[in-house]
């Protein structure tokens, strides 16, 4: 038997090295010349492997897109057997404190050399600069056409990832499978016209952030950009809102708690606390509910607070628009900004026509999804690739049962 693997990235290892058998001959086709590119830059170049075992319940609540369909997936395999998989193979792995897993290593290359190992080990035959231009079923076979000629296969597993515009998913035309429009996930929000921009590199660490006219919120840290606001509580938040702020062409209001643990009525007894027990300190030099030191003074400014003025002598007026900014700071974003080396699009493959079980399409005998190329995307944390690691070994060992 012969199997082909489309994609040269985290699912598509993980499929070939899960499908590999002496009775079942593997190749990987990689379009571009480079393999397990994502691999290589997540993280910083550490490689955020996957996040902290947990249920699965609460594992599949962190894709906007997918839970239901990674619900089973993750039944076959999930944050603990990675963690089997990668450390029995010699790479050790440690938890952060919010969660995340990476190599102990703090390399990349850890992983990277890991999968390369164990793919030679397996005798997966490896083909870059293969771009896969049509498929073609004929029977239980597949025909694939790339630019440098055709080839044969028993078994196919596309893993290409995910793409930015619809055109990537053109080898798949005429396979009778849908694909839901590819939209960005995981960027940050520009405001051009924000003058917060002017604290860049400052980051506050418990915010929480929610999209006037929505449900859609999160917490955690924010970090000012000199485009805008990013950090993981805004990425999350674009996660979970992508198809919104697609439909709104990427304008809309976000607005700020500047700590997560403080109400609109904390901050107002806090700081009439604050004058009660220091009204004769001058506000700018005390800042209060850890804001960071130059928040804090262009939330002053906003609020007009002037630069010599001390607890005691703050109006209702300004202690109002002193909390108004610090529990509900609005910021108008126009555009966004996404990671192109790092880029996770919401769209693909349909889940409806997947089954969720083996891979395996719908539609089609002997072929399989894996990775990004489905319609499921997960927030920053490690979600991703775990759903990369999950679905290529279920691809795969799918296969490799049905050469037995």
């Amino acid at each position: 038997m012969k199997t082909a693997i489309i994609g040269g990235g985290a699912a598509g290892f993980f499929a070939a090295i899960h499908a590999a058998s002496p009775h079942n001959e593997v190749f990987i086709f990689e379009k571009t010349p480079k393999l397990l590119s994502k691999v290589k830059i997540s993280g910083g170049g550490r490689c955020n492997v996957t996040h902290r075992p947990m249920e699965i319940a609460k594992l599949v609540k962190n894709y906007p897109r997918g839970e239901k369909f990674l619900k089973k997936v993750f039944r076959h395999f999930k944050q603990e057997d990675t963690f089997q998989w990668f450390e029995s193979r010699g790479v050790q792995l440690k938890i952060e404190s919010d969660g995340r897993v990476f190599p102990v290593s703090d390399q990349s290359s850890s992983i990277i050399d890991a999968l390369l190992k164990e793919a030679k080990a397996k005798n997966i035959r490896i083909e870059t600069g293969m771009n896969l231009k049509r498929m073609e079923a004929n029977g239980n076979t597949w025909t694939l056409h790339f630019d440098s000629g055709s080839w044969k296969f028993d078994k196919v597993v596309i893993c290409s990832g995910g793409h930015p515009k619809t055109e990537g998913y053109q080898f798949l035309k005429g396979l009778k499978h849908t694909i839901a429009s590819p939209i960005p996930s995981l960027f940050t929000f520009n405001t051009p016209q924000e003058s917060i921009r002017e604290l860049m590199g400052l980051s506050v660490p418990h915010a929480y952030v929610r999209l006037e006219g929505t449900k859609l919120s999160y917490q955690g840290p924010v970090l000012i950009t000199h485009w805008g606001v990013s950090g993981p509580a805004v990425l999350k938040l674009s996660a979970f809102g992508a198809a919104w702020l697609h439909e709104k062409e990427y304008q809309a209001k976000a607005i700020i708690n500047w700590n997560q643990d403080f109400g609109e009525e904390d901050y107002q007894n806090q700081i009439r606390n604050y004058i009660q027990a220091h009204s004769s300190r001058k506000v700018k030099n005390y800042p209060l509910f850890d804001i960071p030191g130059r928040l804090w003074e262009h939330i002053l400014e906003k609020s007009l607070v002037e630069e010599e003025q001390i607890y005691g002598n703050l109006g209702k007026k300004q202690i109002n628009k002193l909390v108004q900014h610090l529990f509900c700071y609005i910021l108008s974003v126009k555009g966004k900004t996404t990671f192109k080396e790092e880029f996770v699009t919401a769209g693909g493959v349909q889940l409806n026509e997947v089954d969720p079980e083996t891979m395996a399409s719908k539609f089609h005998p002997n072929l399989y999804f894996a990775g990004e190329v489905l319609n499921v995307d997960g927030i920053t944390g490690g979600f991703n690739f775990q759903a990369a690691w999950s679905t290529g070994f279920l691809a795969g060992k799918t296969i490799i049962n049905s050469a037995i």
